[in-house]
């Protein structure tokens, strides 16, 4: 799904039901920054360890104290606040897995989401923390921890739905304009469904000021997403819709979002892993995302290699 782009936090949710577009658009500003001043400081990346045994990055982690986490500012997967911290579901889950692997502090370096993989084998930074779903071709470039959540998508529309888009072939079928995010899975559904007409935007503040100036018909976006950003900036213009259900080959499509680490550091991956697995035994992992807007369904026991 769709990306999702950037944060980590001090383990609280800094975007309360008030927040405005000015707020967002501060945080996209401090976010940028943030990618700034990490793309500074390439001296202190952590080199990969390509030996055939696992890896050794998380030894390395842990003598360094310290995680970098890459980000690519989708609420409510990784952004800034408006305190100007890191915060998302993906940065709190990362905080509180690496202090329990050892690795006492995170830090965020913020990108496009179509720039994370590649961020991420360069050795800018050491874990994909942005939501990012779980694909083939991804699954060639990267290696995912388990999914921590499973997404349909949803629209942004304006209100009232004019033209009622509520599935993808809507779109085709109207000849809508229609924008998401840059390297959201949603452009491919969208062609699937035969949609012609698909503009990438920075974030889904920006597909929600599209819709309302009517620039475009639709934003397409994660469905919590798209929830998230129509509520936090109580727009009056637009509105979002039920869950869509997107498909390939015809069959319903389900997503599912992870963390991504470099081929070579299975043992981080594992290890990961683990305390991943035991956060959704306790409930811990819904009670550490439900402020963000996830539910108990979309909560998930899928594993990577199945999705793979």
């Amino acid at each position: 799904m769709a990306p999702s782009m950037g944060n980590t936090k001090q383990s609280r949710r800094s975007s309360g039901s008030g927040l405005r577009r000015r707020t967002l658009l501060a945080g996209v500003a401090a976010l940028g920054a943030a990618g700034a001043m990490g793309a500074t400081s390439a001296c202190s990346r952590v080199s990969t360890a390509d030996t055939g045994d696992g890896g050794h990055l998380l030894e390395q982690l842990r003598a360094k104290g310290t995680v970098r986490l890459g980000l690519a500012g989708e609420q409510p997967y990784s952004y800034i606040g408006k305190d100007g911290r890191m915060t998302g579901s993906a940065p709190v889950i990362a905080e509180r897995i690496f202090k329990r692997l050892g690795v006492a502090k995170v830090e965020p370096f913020a990108t496009e989401f179509g720039s994370l993989i590649t961020g991420l084998n360069s050795l800018q930074f050491d874990v994909v923390a942005a939501g990012m779903y779980i694909n083939a071709e991804r699954c060639e470039q990267v290696i995912f921890a388990d999914p921590e959540y499973q997404m349909l998508d949803a629209f942004i529309v304006p209100k009232g739905n004019p033209k009622n888009l509520r599935t993808y072939k809507d779109i085709a079928r109207t000849g809508a304009h229609m924008a998401t995010g840059v390297g959201f899975a949603e452009i491919g559904y969208a062609k699937e469904a035969g949609v012609k007409r698909i503009t990438t935007l920075p974030d889904q503040l920006a597909g929600l000021l599209a819709v309302e100036q009517g620039r475009v018909d639709v934003f397409v976006g994660t469905a919590v997403t798209v929830r998230n950003v129509v509520k936090e900036t109580e727009t009056t213009k637009a509105e979002a819709t039920q869950e869509v259900t997107p498909y390939v080959g015809g069959k319903p499509m389900v997503d599912v979002g992870a963390f991504a680490f470099r081929s070579p550091e299975t043992n981080l991956r594992d290890a990961f892993n683990r305390e991943l697995h035991k956060m959704k035994k306790t409930g811990e992992l819904l009670n550490v995302m439900r402020p963000f807007g996830f539910t108990e369904d979309q909560m998930t026991t899928i594993t990577a290699k199945e999705r793979c």
